[in-house]
This record gives structure tokens, sequence and C-alpha cells, in this order.
């Protein structure tokens, strides 16, 4: 199969699934207790007139499938209706908020990969007292949930050092990186112990290789060996990690923005499911599943290029 058609071949299948997700987040709405003019209602007087109302409003007496197909063409269009509890287009809540989510994310992966390939290069390459560090500096880090480290953070170096604002997202740039670092620290710190493991371990596994040892037998300096032969061939299962981890921040984030009060859409993710606004939260999870699965077609489409020893769809390294 030719790069263009593997492509094209999953680009079609995460169409489809996409499809499937689409009907899932929509059903669930129903799958909830009571009826949903109940929740839309609010706890309020439910007479039948207002019950009839509501209907009418949100198109609930039409057939499943008639709402769901018209509720799927209009998110086609950017219309994914009107907030409940925001009383205003779910577009807008979503325009106003997802920039500070993906520059929390776009941080904290900066923050991941940079830290979590070179603790993982330099616990391999090292070896002995270096790679005992890494080990131990990188389990306390696996072991540490994000919403615990977002507390001891903002115990730290908000409350007690005073170095960074303790909630909230800023205004302008500098001020929104100023006010994301600790989120973004926090939301990094469990992956950048599970890159740097899984960095470490491939490139330990490309060091026994064969082809390394003929390098060095060549007189190959040893800088180079690292950089060509046994750190290029562990960016398979890096990048496949690396799907992984933006997967991760998507999920984690909406703990992360709740600690901090960063006006993001995983803190609207939780307000909105808490006072039920059903519009709102299943824009944001048809968000989330949708950017999952670019993620995860990126990686697909990235490997056979990384690692020529792969064949087009896999994701497990070359023997």
């Amino acid at each position: 199969m030719t790069f263009v058609g593997f492509a094209v071949r999953r680009v079609g299948e995460m169409a489809a699934t996409l499809f499937a997700a689409s009907f899932v987040v929509f059903g669930a709405m129903y799958l909830a207790p009571g009826s949903p003019a109940s929740f839309l209602l609010s706890g309020r007087s439910a007479s039948p007139e207002a019950v009839a109302a509501v209907n009418s409003q949100y198109h609930l007496d039409d057939p499943f499938a008639v709402r769901y197909f018209a509720w799927l063409g209009n998110v086609l269009r950017g219309d994914f209706g009107r907030s409940i509890t925001y009383r205003t287009d779910v577009s807008r809540l979503l325009a106003d908020r997802l920039p500070t989510t993906l520059l929390l994310i776009a941080m904290a992966l900066t923050v991941v990969v940079l830290a979590g390939l070179f603790l993982g290069r330099l616990a391999a390459v090292r070896g002995g007292p270096t790679d005992s560090a890494v080990l131990v500096a990188t389990t306390f880090a696996v072991g540490t949930p994000s919403f615990v480290a977002a507390v001891l953070l903002q115990g730290l170096f908000a409350v007690r050092l005073g170095w960074f604002p303790s909630g909230g997202s800023g205004d302008g740039f500098a001020d929104m990186v100023l006010h994301l670092t600790l989120p973004a620290v926090a939301l990094a710190l469990y992956l950048i112990g599970m890159l740097a493991r899984v960095t470490r371990s491939a490139m330990l596994d490309a060091l026994d290789s064969e082809h390394v040892t003929v390098a060095r037998s060549r007189g190959v300096p040893e800088r180079q060996v690292i950089r060509r032969h046994v750190f290029r061939n562990a960016l398979g299962t890096v990048l496949t990690t690396g799907g992984l981890v933006v997967s991760t921040l998507l999920v984690c984030t909406i703990l992360v923005e709740t600690a901090f009060s960063v006006g993001g859409i995983g803190q609207l993710l939780e307000l909105s499911t808490t006072t039920k606004d059903f519009p709102t939260v299943q824009a944001i999870a048809l968000i989330i599943v949708a950017l999952f699965m670019a993620v995860n077609l990126v990686v697909d489409l990235l490997l056979p290029l990384v690692d020529p020893r792969l064949t087009l769809g896999s994701r497990g390294s070359a023997a």
C-alpha cells in the first residue's frame, strides 16, 4: 500500500469513527435518569405547559433520529446549539475558552517532550548512579496524580513563595504564559516520568542491537552512534508514546484547569456537567474525541517516515 493510499484510508476510518462517536455523545444525554426536559427545567415547577414549551424549543418531541441528524448537521456548520447555563451560543463559549486550553496543552507538551526525552536519554547513555537517580525521580513523577501535583505546586510556588499567580488565565499572551506555568507543570509531571522511562527503555534496546556494535567497531564517534543509530531507532517507540501523552493531556486538563480556575474548556466541561448543560457537554466531548483521533492519525502517518522499518499502519517497533 502506498503512503497516500494509507493516509486516505486512515482519514476515512477517522471520519467513520467520529461519526459513531457523535452518535454516542448525542445519545448519552438520553441515558441519564429522568427526561431531558426535567434537566432543562433545572428543578423548576414542571407543569405540563412548561414541559411542552421545553419539548417544543429543543424539539424533544421529534423522533431520536431526526433530532440526531439535525444536531449533526448544525455541528458540521459550526453550530453547537445554545448553552442552557450561560444563555449564549456554545460556539462563542468555545471560541473564548479553547485558545486557553490549547496554550496550556502546548506548554505542558513542550515541558514533557524536553524533560522526558532529556531524562530518558541521559539515563540510557550515562547509566550507573545517573540512571538510578532518573529512575527514582521518574517513579515519583509517575506516582503523583495531576491534581495532587496541582495542589502542591499551588501551595508552594503561588501561596508560599508568591512566584506565580494562584489561579486564572491572565490577560495578553505574556500574562497567560505566566498564569499557565504552574498548571502546565502540574499537567506535565506524570507524563514526564512516563516518557522518560519509555525513552530510556527504547534506547537501551537500541544500544544492544547489532548495528550499534558494528558502528562502534568501525570507529564511529560515540556521539554520532547515539544520535544516528540509537536515538533515531528509538524514535518509533517514543512517537507512539507521544500520541498517548497528548491524549492524556486532553483528559487531565479538566482536573488541572479546575484546580487552578483556568478559564478553559476543561473547567467549562466540569461546570457544564455539574449544571447538566447538555449542549455544552456534547460540544466539548465531541471536540475532545476529535482531537484524540487527530493525534492518533498524525502518529500513524509519521511512524513510517520516522522509522522505515515499520510497515504502514504498524505501531510496533521492528525487531
